[in-house]
């Protein structure tokens, strides 16, 4: 029996959740990640706008990507809460278009198969899911055959059916890892402009991480810069341009201002 005296070694208080301000869709408390014991993200809180496109930008190594990746579901985290519209994520849609797009679609699926993947998971019916597709194939204006298989299209191709697939579900929230880094400039603007279609059309929380600045604020309404590891948060910025972004948006006052304090504070950073 141990004595009255006894030291008794406590757990430390959990500090309680605090939601984020009204109109926030993901709220991140306490988010810490360790990599071969040294930390990546520790105690890292953000609040993600409803309805936003957010572009996350930082030095390399910060981990742009692995913060949606631990948010996504698909990278764990040592310690913290994440929850989107106050519900779970097992409780959330969400999509995620993956860099490397010949790795994402399925080899020994047709690519229509590839689309609808997700949709017969989740046990839609039949109509549902051609339903879908037909919405989705008029949206993307798809001149290519979805009848092929995935090693049968171009690049560009393929990663239209990416996104397509990550869309057709209806996703509350998607992810989107450097989507364009290996497309060429052609197909990179296409991609730019539907995404931008979507959003506008859906409203669909985003989530961007990319490497080129003039990409991540082009799209972005707000750009989140990060620091180096431990990655803390830099600045986040509010760009509001009126949508659909043109090339127009390029040269405008607003966009200029944006680009130059994000790298002002890119610069910064990698200088620490």
């Amino acid at each position: 029996m141990r004595p009255l005296n006894a030291m008794v070694a406590l757990e430390p208080p959990v500090a309680p959740f605090v939601a984020g301000p009204a109109g926030t869709h993901i709220t991140i408390r306490g988010l810490t990640k360790y990599f071969a014991g040294w930390p990546l993200y520790e105690n890292f809180d953000l609040d993600v706008p409803k309805h936003c496109i957010v572009s996350i930008f930082g030095p390399n190594g910060c981990g742009k990507s692995t913060l949606i990746n631990m948010i996504a579901g698909l990278v764990p985290f040592d310690s913290g809460e994440i929850l989107f519209d106050g519900k779970s994520l097992a409780q959330t849609r969400i999509g995620y278009v993956f860099q490397n797009y010949r790795e994402a679609l399925f080899p020994w699926l047709r690519t229509i198969d590839n689309i609808a993947y997700p949709l017969k998971l989740a046990k839609w019916s039949t109509h549902d899911i051609s339903r879908r597709m037909e919405e989705l194939v008029a949206s993307f204006d798809v001149k290519f055959d979805l009848k092929r298989y995935p090693y049968e299209l171009s690049g560009g191709q393929q990663q239209t059916a990416s996104i397509m697939r990550a869309l057709a579900p209806k996703p509350e929230v998607l992810f989107l890892d450097e989507p364009f880094s290996a497309l060429d400039f052609e197909m990179t603007l296409f991609i730019r402009e539907k995404l931008q279609e979507v959003f506008m059309q859906t409203g669909t929380t985003m989530m961007l991480v990319s490497h080129d600045l003039e990409e991540a604020v082009y799209l972005a309404d707000q750009v989140l810069l990060l620091t180096k590891r431990p990655t803390r948060i830099a600045e986040i910025l509010d760009y509001r341009e009126a949508r659909p972004r043109t090339l127009e948006t390029l040269s405008s006052a607003g966009f200029i201002e944006t680009r130059k304090h994000s790298l002002a504070v890119f610069q910064r950073e990698v200088r620490r």
